[in-house]
């Protein structure tokens, strides 16, 4: 949008109306964890230069205080409704498997355990321990801790999980954990 100078300067004349607005209308803005003032103030500005590049004569200032509060109403409904679609894809399981040390998993985490549990029996030996490797390093565990728990080197367990990543990656069931770096 290209204001003209006569724009530009009703703008920069009311830049306080945009803080007016944050400071009246939107309470508790630094606990959403969606936007910052200065986020909300930019959008703030946002709705002050359309108010500018639309405004037909009379009160400017209530004329863009509804525009720049439109503005900040638009992007945090917007902001809502995102956070709460990602909410609702992240807790949406269509089933549960135990797996062998009773752990319960769903969705995602079902589908990339099975492709592993398969991965893994088709697997030579070294390859099925650095499969075992990456797993538990997806877990938290250090290359030396588990090592540790498998009786080898850190420097041998890297080895393992290289070998499984290269061989991970020519199977199209798990190409989404091959990619995965240690």
């Amino acid at each position: 949008m290209t204001l003209t100078v006569i724009q530009q300067r009703k703008v920069e004349e009311n830049m306080g109306l945009v803080h007016q607005v944050i400071k009246d209308k939107v309470h508790g803005y630094n606990q959403w964890g969606f936007y910052t003032y200065d986020d909300l103030f930019q959008i703030g500005c946002v709705g002050l230069c359309k108010a500018a590049a639309t405004d037909k004569g009379g009160t400017f200032s209530t004329y863009a205080y509804r525009l720049i509060w439109h503005e900040i109403c638009d992007a945090l409904i917007q902001s809502t409704k995102r956070y709460s679609d990602e909410i609702t894809a992240d807790v949406t399981p269509y089933k549960k498997v135990e797996t062998e040390n009773g752990e319960f998993l769903s969705g995602l985490r079902i589908d990339l355990f099975q492709a592993l549990s398969s991965a893994r029996r088709e697997a030579p030996p070294s390859t099925a321990k650095g499969i075992d490797a990456m797993v538990m390093m997806s877990q938290g565990y250090t290359s030396s801790e588990i090592g540790e728990r498998m009786g080898a080197s850190a420097k041998l367990v890297c080895a393992w999980m290289s070998k499984a990543r290269k061989f991970l990656k020519e199977r199209p069931e798990t190409e989404a954990i091959a990619v995965y770096r240690s």
